[in-house]
């Protein structure tokens, strides 16, 4: 699994409002598109850089493009990353306060002590 670029897409995603708005309205294409046209760039880099060996595994595009958040923590990727995208995304569909973020700690309460280890 490349933990570096599933958590580059969190963090990226999550700094930009209107991908925000995207990936909720269109998980799968936006995977899609980022992975053809950010995946490969250098983060902090704004001159044109970039690599050309960078893809998500087939189980990462499938847990982004489906918003499947506790696949995506099974598979190591930073939970504060997908907890503050997911927020961003969905806390407005939930009428109580902190909704979303005990609808997270319910889906991912099967985890136990040790996690997945989040190192990139």
């Amino acid at each position: 699994m490349s933990k570096y670029l599933v958590d580059k897409f969190l963090f990226t995603v999550d700094r930009d409002p209107e991908l925000v708005e995207r990936y909720r309205e269109d998980p799968a294409g936006t995977v899609a598109w980022w992975e053809a046209e950010r995946a490969n760039r250098l983060l902090g880099c704004h001159t044109g850089e970039s690599s050309t060996w960078q893809a998500f595994e087939p189980g990462e595009r499938e847990a982004l493009a489906t918003h499947d958040y506790p696949a995506l923590f099974g598979l190591g990727a930073h939970p504060f990353l997908t907890l503050t995208l997911f927020i961003a995304m969905f806390e407005r569909d939930y009428d109580e306060p902190l909704g979303f973020q005990q609808e997270y700690a319910r889906r991912l309460s099967h985890h136990s002590l040790p996690y997945p280890d989040i190192a990139t």
